[in-house]
């Protein structure tokens, strides 16, 4: 057999030796996503995505609100836009907003919590005493979003101010936050849990799925007061690959990713269309019925 004849069978060999899906693979599906869901989309979606479909997930994580405005100012192209709240969507829908998007589905959800350094010297106090009264410690270091960027940020703010009227403490908002953007506290939602568990924060205001993820402890905060995220999805328009775009939300949505999603942390629901559900690629208008 001569040489070029053998490497031929190689390449051959190596081409049947693939799965079926592995020797489909297509393309990369660009995933813009909440910062609360890395965890999740990268040691859980998307390498269980990149397995089952034989495409590539490539995630960007950020703050829902930011993400919606790099993809108007088309600073970041991207196939899927996974939101932590309903609302940010609407600033990608209709012609006053070019149409960015025309339909999205809610499909999770996730209270807001206190995360705690169990090695925070506050943390005993965490453990014994009401919550509202350790975050006004003075010294201690608390961590969130900024509520211009990023839709915790904003139900940080909330829950400080239902708080206030809930326990009947006169400004307890504004001597556990200071302002609404204070830079001594706001960060990057992807960094905050780091910055907790290295010691930087003593608490935070996460979601509980980041809580549940991290192993960090956490306060859970009375149901009357307790905001949530909202979990969304949605294909943009223009997506450099529709067809991984569809795919990728189908699996996110389907049983594999349900399960995925339920092992991270996140409370299920119903799917809900949001929009021109006409637009809905077919695969995943199947998973609606």
């Amino acid at each position: 057999m001569s040489i070029a004849r053998a490497i031929a069978a190689t390449m051959l060999g190596a081409l049947l030796s693939l799965s079926p899906r592995a020797a489909c693979a297509r393309g990369n599906v660009d995933v813009l996503y909440a910062g609360s869901l890395v965890n999740l989309m990268e040691h859980g979606i998307g390498p269980a995505f990149d397995r089952e479909s034989g495409d590539h997930f490539r995630g960007y994580a950020g703050g829902s609100k930011l993400l919606a405005n790099e993809i108007t100012g088309r600073l970041r192209r991207a196939d899927v836009f996974v939101s932590a709240a309903p609302r940010v969507n609407r600033l990608l829908m209709g012609p006053r907003h070019d149409g960015w998007v025309s339909w999205y589905i809610t499909f999770a959800q996730s209270p807001l919590v206190i995360g705690y350094n169990p090695s925070s010297r506050f943390a005993p106090a965490f453990r014994t005493r009401p919550w509202y009264q350790v975050v006004q410690t003075p010294g201690i270091r608390l961590g969130r979003t900024d509520p211009k960027l990023d839709p915790k940020g904003a139900l940080t703010v909330r829950l400080m101010r239902q708080a206030q009227a809930h326990y009947h403490i006169a400004g307890l908002a504004s001597r556990v936050l200071g302002a609404p953007e204070n830079p001594a506290q706001v960060l990057p939602e992807e960094a905050l849990v780091g910055r907790l568990q290295s010691g930087e924060l003593d608490a935070g205001f996460f979601y509980s799925t980041e809580t549940s993820d991290a192993h960090i402890p956490a306060i859970g905060l009375p149901p009357a007061i307790t905001p949530k995220a909202l979990y969304t999805v949605t294909i943009v328009r223009d997506a450099p690959d529709p067809r991984a775009a569809e795919a990728f939300v189908t699996f996110l949505l389907g049983p594999q990713g349900r399960k995925l999603m339920k092992e991270h942390g996140l409370a299920l629901r119903a799917l809900e269309v949001t929009g021109n559900t006409a637009a809905l690629p077919r695969r995943i208008r199947t998973l609606l019925k």
